[in-house]
């Protein structure tokens, strides 16, 4: 199994201060929760050799890379959610980049929307991903969405390992992503798994 594991990634998207603190404007309600599953999944990543990516938004104080939806969180006089160096934008207590890793940038949805994550990807040989993080309509769904398109031969959701606002929407998009080939194991069945 060590060569599988040597061509698959581990994308750990969004989990950020902004998106996950109780009091921040654009937290993902079941994101606390997920906080412990995420750094289990990072350890055993690591553990298997697995390449783990950091995916973080990392957005222009203004607001002027941000979809058009969100523009009403940024306005002269107030910092919106994941603004570039602020303390919003670091990822929360229990996750850190280690040598070895790699950190992305994205400003929109998908990691691999206006990035260069699939050709970061390809050149470092990985064709298999495994996907935690927040929130699972939005930024999970839309490059689970996009790895499914670019023909990765494996796609992984850990489904207790990813959160949306409630358990419902959460679950829905779950069984979307499966109907179209994704794995949805949980953490605990993911460990297990040799293949």
């Amino acid at each position: 199994m060590a060569d599988k594991w040597k061509q698959t990634a581990l994308l750990v998207i969004d989990m950020q201060n902004d998106f996950i603190l109780e009091d921040r404007p654009a937290r993902v309600n079941g994101g606390k929760a997920i906080v412990p599953n995420v750094i289990k999944a990072v350890e055993i990543a690591r553990d298997r050799g697995i390449l783990v990516v950091w995916v973080v938004r990392e957005n222009d104080y203004l607001g002027r890379d941000v979809e058009l939806f969100r523009g009403h969180f940024y306005f002269a006089g107030k910092q919106g959610p994941a603004v570039k160096g602020s303390e919003g934008a670091k990822l929360v207590d229990g996750l850190v980049i280690k040598q070895g890793d790699y950190k992305l940038v994205k400003t929109r949805f998908s990691a691999f929307f206006a990035t260069h994550l699939h050709s970061f990807l390809q050149s470092s040989k990985i064709n298999n991903l495994v996907i935690v993080g927040v929130q699972t309509p939005n930024c999970i769904r839309q490059t689970v969405f996009d790895a499914v398109s670019l023909d990765f031969g494996s796609v992984t959701v850990i489904a207790d390992a990813t959160a949306a606002a409630t358990p419902e929407i959460h679950n829905a998009n779950i069984t979307d992503m499966k109907n179209i080939g994704v794995a949805t194991p949980t953490l605990q069945e993911w460990c297990e798994t040799d293949a």
